[in-house]
């Protein structure tokens, strides 16, 4: 334990082994199968725009049922290039086909004439049709979403550093703590997004508003724990001995608070876990979203953030082209 510090480089390159398979299908992946640049989130049709049609098929065995079929008769109805994914469900212990089917959107001056159109087309093929759930974004929304979302990760990016700096005024270089908290968070960030580009890509997990609700959350689960990690070893900076070191200050703050971190976290963690297993489909993608940042925002407050203070104090990154080791020889040349 005495050596979390020493080995602070070790947690950097544990952090960029997560994260670059994530930047990989987050930015190159999109570039590489489509030729044009892009982001590799799978978005609902909450940032993307669409209608979302969730249909079930009672007089029809899940074995039976077709996507292509499906596309067809949406096809018939006006809604050509239709996505269809079959999601077979169980009802009164009995399966039943069911089909996710992602459409442009409708039309906000008649719709009810494009729904009628598209159950025509379906019941001719496969007779009756329970319409479960149907949700429809136009292009403006969808911009207006996105546009939003990144407004509130910048705007709480801001506001976290600015408060930091003010609450750290009386420890040495406030502005530090802000800035290395600020990186940290967009450890976790990276981390989120990376693998919810790795998940979408794999199981199709989409990028919705529930996901945006988990990703400010996962921000304040990181800050929060951030804080208190900094505040011991603010505390402990004020009654520091003489013989002690910026290092052994932070390293001693870090097992201070470690056990209490892993402590109050493991019972958010157990709650989460008994909600992604127990708690259903409709909330599952935002839990496990929030269980990795939970993970990511314990890991980055212990190992990256207190550890960036540490090499912010010596200022480090002089030695990493060994540009300090020429400016020492010139200095003991020039003595």
């Amino acid at each position: 334990m005495e050596h979390l510090v020493r080995r602070r480089y070790w947690w950097f390159v544990f952090s960029l082994l997560i994260i670059l398979p994530g930047l990989y299908m987050l930015f190159l992946h999109p570039l590489l199968t489509t030729g044009r640049p892009g982001i590799g989130l799978r978005p609902s049709i909450d940032f993307a725009g669409g209608a979302l049609w969730e249909l079930r098929f009672p007089d029809v065995t899940p074995e039976t049922l077709s996507t292509d079929q499906i596309a067809q008769a949406f096809a018939v109805a006006g809604f050509e290039s239709a996505q269809v994914q079959l999601s077979p469900t169980v009802v009164d212990g009995q399966p039943v086909a069911a089909a996710l089917v992602r459409t442009r959107p409708l039309s906000e001056s008649d719709p009810n004439t494009e729904i009628d159109a598209v159950t025509k087309a379906l019941t001719d093929i496969f007779g009756t049709v329970s319409r479960e759930r149907l949700e429809s974004v136009g292009p403006t929304v969808s911009a207006e979403s996105t546009r939003s979302a990144i407004i509130a990760v910048l705007g709480a990016s801001l506001i976290i550093l600015l408060y930091l700096t003010w609450a750290f005024r009386k420890a040495p270089h406030p502005f530090r703590y802000g800035v290395c908290a600020l990186i940290a968070m967009l450890h976790d960030v990276f981390v989120v997004l990376g693998i919810a580009a790795i998940l979408g890509a794999t199981i199709g997990l989409e990028v919705d508003a529930l996901f945006l609700t988990a990703l400010l959350t996962t921000l304040s689960f990181s800050v929060h724990d951030t804080i208190v990690v900094f505040d011991r070893i603010r505390e402990n900076l004020i009654n520091r001995h003489p013989a002690e070191t910026f290092d052994d200050i932070v390293n001693h703050s870090l097992v201070q608070t470690l056990p209490r971190s892993i402590n109050t976290q493991l019972t958010t963690f157990f709650t989460l876990t008994a909600l992604l297993l127990f708690g259903g489909d409709t909330i599952r993608n935002f839990v496990l979203i929030l269980l990795i940042g939970l993970v990511s925002g314990t890991y980055s407050s212990i190992f990256n953030a207190a550890q960036l203070l540490v090499v912010w104090e010596h200022r480090e990154w002089r030695t990493w082209f060994k540009r300090g080791r020429q400016d020492e020889v010139e200095v003991r040349s020039g003595a």
